[in-house]
C-alpha cells in the first residue's frame, strides 16, 4: 500500500511563538487552506496564530459524510492526522492545546467535530454547517431525515469537560441533515462540552455572519 502524503499546512496571522491563542481552520470540499484562512483573518484578531491543512484534491473524502463507516473511516483517519499535524506545529512553538481552537466548514467542520469528539483536549471546536461522522454503523435502515442514509453510532470516550463547542446549520441544508447536527450537539454535551447549537432559518449551506460573530467572541481576550 502506498503511503499517503501529509497534507500541506498554510500559516497566517501572528507568529505562533508570540500568539495569545492558536486557531486551526479546516476547509470544505472544493476549498483550499488559503480560502479558509480568510475566515481567520476576517476575525480581526492579530494576536491569533492561524494554520490550515489542505486536503489532496481539495476534498477530505469523496462521498457524503453520511456514507457507511467502512467507506468513511480511511478518509477520516487521514483528515484527523492532518489536524494533528497542524496542532503539533502550534504546540512546538509553545502554544498549549488548551490555548488552541479548531474550526471548520462543511467537510472540514465535520472533521473538526470528529477530532474534538475522538481526541478532546482543545480550547474549543466550531462546526460550521457540520455534524459528527460517527464511530460505526448502527445497523439500522436508511432514514429520510438522514437524506436517505442509515444511522451511525457515536461511541466516543473523550472528556470534553474543559472545552466549548459550537455547531451551526441551516434548517434545510442539502448536505448536513438537521437531525444529525442536533444529535451531534447532544453527543458533545454528553461528553462534557459547553455546547452552543444554532439553526439558521430556511435553506442554505454556508458560513453565516452569526457564526463568524460567535467565533470572534470566543477568540477575544
Amino acid at each position: 500500500m502506498t503511503a499517503q502524503l501529509a497534507a500541506p499546512l498554510v500559516h497566517a496571522g501572528a507568529a505562533p511563538d508570540r500568539a495569545r491563542l492558536g486557531l486551526v481552520l479546516v476547509h470544505g470540499r472544493g476549498g483550499t487552506a488559503s480560502d479558509i484562512l480568510s475566515l481567520g483573518t476576517a476575525l480581526g484578531l492579530p494576536d491569533i496564530a492561524l494554520v490550515a491543512p489542505e486536503a489532496p484534491g481539495q476534498s477530505w473524502w469523496p462521498t457524503s459524510f453520511l456514507a457507511p463507516q467502512a467507506l468513511m473511516e480511511p478518509h477520516v483517519q487521514s483528515g484527523l492526522a492532518a489536524i494533528e499535524d497542524a496542532i503539533a506545529t502550534l504546540e512546538a512553538a509553545g502554544l498549549a492545546r488548551a490555548r488552541i481552537a479548531l474550526a471548520g466548514f462543511s467537510q472540514g467542520g465535520c472533521l473538526a467535530l470528529e477530532y474534538a469528539a475522538r481526541r478532546g483536549g482543545l480550547r474549543s471546536v466550531f462546526g460550521l454547517s457540520a455534524g459528527l461522522v460517527g464511530t460505526a454503523d448502527a445497523g439500522e435502515p436508511a432514514r429520510a431525515r438522514l437524506h436517505g442514509h442509515s444511522p451511525k453510532r457515536f461511541d466516543y470516550t473523550a472528556d470534553l469537560g474543559a472545552m466549548s463547542a459550537f455547531i451551526a446549520v441551516h434548517e434545510q441544508d442539502p448536505h448536513i441533515p438537521l437531525s444529525r447536527a442536533r444529535h451531534s450537539a447532544a453527543v458533545l454535551t454528553r461528553l462534557g462540552a459547553a455546547t452552543d447549537f444554532r439553526i439558521a432559518p430556511g435553506p442554505g449551506h454556508a458560513i453565516t455572519a452569526d457564526s463568524v460573530a460567535a467565533l470572534r467572541a470566543a477568540m477575544r481576550p
